[in-house]
């Protein structure tokens, strides 16, 4: 009987001459096959094929359903109800008035005309309001179907995501929510309340809506430059009268302040008997350069005729007293409100009124021509109080106005919008350079902007015609 280990040797000899066989078989195998046989496998794939198409269509139907749907739309019901808002009681008293004072003759025909002047401006108020009602309940129809569809698809689409990418990403998000949450309500709970927003009563400045009033005046077509508003502070009795000052002379010089017993008055052109004078020569000394120009407690502010300074007209002493900027202050047009294709002109100084009082934004070699703001304090002659830089490039902006203790900044967007893109916060330092609200422009050019305390109105002079806005507050 052959041993184990006999055994095993033969083994592992024969399988050492079967494997030089098998190598020797594919090695004759390989040296007849020709150059151009190849070997191909087939693979298929058992998942459908991504539906890219569809993809695409919901990517076209989410932008345009973005461009739809705005933040613009949502105000302009708003701006249309705050319009008849304002012209409802006006109306109302104009027709008091005429009740009571109709001469049944010259007075009554203008005071007619004014009243006639109103009901067409609210009419075509509340047609726009209906249109636009309209249009927001076929826009809402739409946009919800349109919606409706979009989750549809985009559920189908979720069956193609194997490997459930879109689902964790989703649990991400809701996990990154609920984190922030949980941040938020532990600041609360640790941090003091912080103090009221600048020296604001009405909250942040959130928005404004307008236009509310668009007119030239009794003027159309002329005076180009000039400024127009109400007096924060105004005397008893006078608490509805506007004032207009309007650029006579190259459009660069005024020397007299027109008033107006209300609006309605404004807009049909009915000024009082006489305007008021600063000097009987025009330009002489000062008498009003450029367009910045503000009213406040029976008093006008301006830039002097030919000097960096400040003049306070007395409408009361028909007397004017100076203030001086400091040395170095630009000013005879070297320093303007600019965009890039045209500077306006004689805007160097520009003066502002808010709820504190007055202010004047101006630039000084000393800031590298950056904006620099002081407060003016009241007084026989005023004075110059505390004093800001700021790091905002004056030539970089077209207008700037003061509310609650802030200064905004504007720039053109374009012939139609302007942009309230900056703001410089006095009592805390803090400046913003990415405020983002928008004007809607009735004409290319706004050559002065002010905010009035009184009614909470942005007064604007543009190419001739006055324009205002409300401004909404947080």
């Amino acid at each position: 009987m052959q041993s184990p280990h006999a055994f095993f040797i033969q083994l592992q000899a024969i399988m050492k001459f079967y494997t030089v066989l098998l190598l020797c078989f594919l090695f004759n195998f390989t040296q007849q096959l020709s150059p151009q046989d190849h070997c191909a496998c087939a693979l298929t794939n058992k998942d459908k094929a991504f539906p890219h198409d569809t993809l695409n269509s919901v990517n076209d139907d989410a932008s345009k359903c973005n461009q739809d749907v705005t933040p613009q739309k949502s105000l302009e019901i708003e701006r249309l109800l705050l319009g008849l808002e304002h012209r409802l009681p006006q109306l109302l008293e104009d027709v008091s008035i005429l009740e009571k004072e109709d001469d049944g003759d010259l007075y009554g025909v203008v005071s007619l005309q004014v009243i006639e002047n109103e009901l067409k401006e609210i009419k075509d108020h509340v047609d726009r309001l209906k249109r636009t009602t309209q249009g927001h309940q076929h826009l809402s129809t739409d946009s919800t179907k349109q919606l409706t569809n979009l989750r549809a698809e985009l559920q189908d689409l979720e069956m193609y995501d194997t490997f459930q990418v879109e689902k964790k990403r989703q649990d991400n998000q809701r996990l990154k929510r609920a984190l922030n949450e949980c941040k938020g309500e532990h600041e609360l709970d640790t941090q003091p309340t912080p103090p009221p927003h600048g020296l604001c009563p009405h909250g942040r400045f959130m928005n404004i809506t307008g236009p509310e009033v668009f007119s030239a005046g009794e003027y159309p077509g002329s005076f180009k430059y000039g400024a127009w508003g109400r007096d924060p502070k105004p005397e008893a009795g006078k608490e509805r009268w506007y004032w207009r000052v309007m650029l006579t002379s190259n459009n660069r010089y005024a020397n007299y302040v027109r008033f107006y017993s209300s609006l309605s008055t404004l807009v049909v052109g009915v000024g009082m008997p006489d305007n008021v004078q600063i000097h009987v020569a025009n330009p002489t000394t000062n008498t009003v350069q450029g367009p910045n120009v503000v009213l406040y407690e029976k008093a006008l502010y301006y830039n002097c005729y030919n000097k960096d300074d400040v003049c306070r007209f007395n409408l009361t002493s028909k007397t004017v007293s100076t203030l001086e900027l400091p040395k170095g202050t630009r000013y005879n047009s070297k320093g303007n409100f600019c965009h890039l294709e045209e500077c306006y002109p004689y805007t160097d100084i520009d003066l502002a009124t808010d709820e504190s009082g007055v202010w004047v934004i101006y630039s000084t070699a000393e800031n590298f021509g950056n904006l620099v703001l002081s407060k003016v304090e009241e007084g026989e002659p005023p004075t110059l109080g505390q004093t800001w830089h700021t790091s905002l490039f004056k030539q970089a902006v077209t207008n700037t106005f003061m509310a609650c203790g802030i200064l905004y900044g504007t720039r053109y967007v374009d012939k139609d919008t302007e942009e309230i893109f900056y703001s410089y916060d006095t009592s805390t330092g803090v400046e913003k350079f990415d405020i983002g609200i928008f004007m809607t422009k009735m004409a290319p050019n706004i050559y002065f902007l002010n905010y009035s305390p009184i009614d909470r109105m942005l007064y604007v002079y543009s190419e001739g015609n006055m324009v205002s806005y409300k401004v909404l507050f947080e």
